[in-house]
């Protein structure tokens, strides 16, 4: 059983993790930069080492760094969270010749599916529907250019690593596919360092949704339900839930079923993720690609199946069964609960073009109640800096039904408050309210068609009455958080899911 876990990340991920691995009796270890060695992440674990300069390739992104971390405090095994190191083979590599249990996939595994193409490769191998398009190692602009005009335009041009949107183009036009390859390819190679591309046919208003499976190392594969996340905003995810809207027994069927050929034939073993297209004008289904990791989204999942999935990820390191309910294991439909949905939170200005919001958190209020979890690494005092991905919060709420869950997000989003730094709320009011969003009608580009434009719908001014609480606190050195009596002010509506290092949901 794992005794001493390092929790190679930071900010609210890591609160969750430290958090999880607490309540199974594991001590826990934190890994700081700088900037970070009085985050909540590094309060809250029993140790913390401060490993480097803020910028993360020099910190959280050095696997040297993080593996001395876990040789000086005598960890057993590493959780690395998403984003950052996360997907990386060559780290779960090194964290077994270490002798450190990777609480994820086999470095064997992630091979398989990290990269997109190869992913795609095993997908057409184990007979699971895919866009029809070129998914070749090594291509070349010549290569891709012929591939172009077989698979005909509009299509899509896509980074084999990575994700997030970054390396991806939309090519209506054979005149622009030069232009567009070359953009890609230099996005992806200053992202991820490996700009191999591949192409695919465009599918024009596809819904995104996603399989939660759980594999233990006995063969056991657990589809745990879906979770649609097509409202993003440039690839960007913002709002998700469990069940999907589109869901029927047939379509929970053919989905559960790929998923299940594709992670045996990986030789998966860990909780991850596998992305879907659906096309709900013909009702086909084709297979994106595989998180080898814990997605941002997992507490959705967590709130309608009553599953601790870090805690399973943690049983199934250990080498534990996946001991679930029956019904669970077979992806029951019976065995879900209710409905949930989760919104992000980020530290952008929506009215400013999505402008990234930097500053220090001077007021901070949490919204509670019966079917709320409000997700977070920020206190009030900590910086939200240029240096990390810009989600800041994750509020999942969880009721009855849909139409019950839509009521409490909103109603918990207006009992949310920040005040330092803008944040995406007001958007994301706008957005549940949109009479698409009410009928789960949305497809992935949905948010950028019809809410570009977006402005604030009321302009209402500064609340000097918060503001003056909030900085008296700050000044005094109280932590907990200033009440406001509502969100709507300038200084504290705005936020993005643009993926800046490593953190991408």
């Amino acid at each position: 059983m794992i005794r001493k876990l390092l929790v190679a990340n930071r900010g609210e991920i890591a609160v969750r993790v430290i958090r999880a691995a607490r309540e199974m009796g594991v001590a826990t270890v934190a890994i700081a930069s700088e900037a970070d060695r009085h985050a909540y992440h590094a309060q809250l674990a029993d140790e913390c080492v401060v490993i480097g300069p803020p910028e993360a390739p020099k910190s959280y992104l050095d696997p040297a760094k993080v593996l001395s971390a876990a040789a000086s405090t005598g960890a057993d095994s590493l959780h690395p969270g998403y984003g950052f190191l996360s997907e990386r083979s060559s780290f779960a590599r090194a964290c077994r010749e270490a002798g450190l249990a990777f609480v994820g996939p086999s470095p064997e595994a992630m091979d398989k599916l990290g990269a997109k193409i190869d992913a795609k490769l095993l997908a057409q191998e184990s007979q699971v529907p895919l866009v029809p398009g070129y998914f070749v190692r090594g291509a070349s602009d010549d290569d891709l250019r012929r591939a172009a005009e077989s698979v005909g335009f509009p299509l899509l041009l896509k980074s084999s690593a990575g994700g997030g949107g970054r390396g991806m183009r939309v090519v209506r036009e054979p005149q622009h596919f030069d232009a567009e390859l070359a953009t890609a390819r230099e996005e992806a190679r200053k992202g991820f360092g490996d700009d191999e591309m591949m192409l695919e046919r465009l599918v024009e208003r596809p819904r995104h949704i996603e399989v939660q499976f759980i594999a233990d190392s006995q063969g056991q594969v657990a589809c745990v339900f879906e979770r649609e996340c097509s409202l993003q905003r440039r690839h960007q995810k913002l709002i998700e839930e469990s069940a999907s809207p589109a869901m029927t027994p047939e379509l929970w069927e053919r989905l559960r079923t790929a998923t299940e050929r594709l992670v045996k034939a990986a030789g998966y073993v860990n909780a991850g993720t596998a992305e879907f297209m659906f096309d709900s004008a013909t009702g086909e289904i084709f297979f994106l690609e595989v998180n080898a990791r814990l997605q941002v989204e997992h507490p959705v999942t967590e709130a309608v199946t009553g599953l601790d999935l870090v805690q399973w990820q943690l049983r199934i390191a250990s080498g534990q069964e996946l001991n679930l309910k029956p019904t669970l294991l077979a992806g029951d439909r019976a065995a879900l609960q209710g409905h949930a949905i989760e919104a992000r939170i980020v530290a952008e200005d929506p009215a400013r073009g999505f402008l990234p919001s930097t500053g220090r958190v001077i007021g901070w209020a949490e919204p509670t109640g019966p079917g709320i979890r409000f997700d977070t690494g920020l206190r009030v005092g900590d910086e939200v800096t240029r240096h990390y991905d810009s989600l800041i919060a994750k509020l999942i709420v969880h009721a009855e039904d849909r139409p019950a869950a839509i009521r409490r997000l909103r109603a918990a989003l207006l009992d949310t408050h920040v005040l330092g730094v803008q944040t995406n709320i007001a958007f994301l009011l706008d957005v549940l309210g949109s009479e698409a969003f009410v009928r789960g009608e949305v497809d992935t580009g949905y948010v950028d068609r019809e809410m570009g434009g977006w402005s604030r719908s009321d302009d209402v001014p500064v609340e000097l009455g918060a503001l003056v609480a909030a900085a008296s606190q700050a000044a005094s050195g109280a932590s907990g958080p200033a009440k406001a009596a509502r969100p709507t002010w300038d200084a504290s509506d705005g936020f993005r899911n643009a993926p800046v290092v490593g953190q991408v949901g």
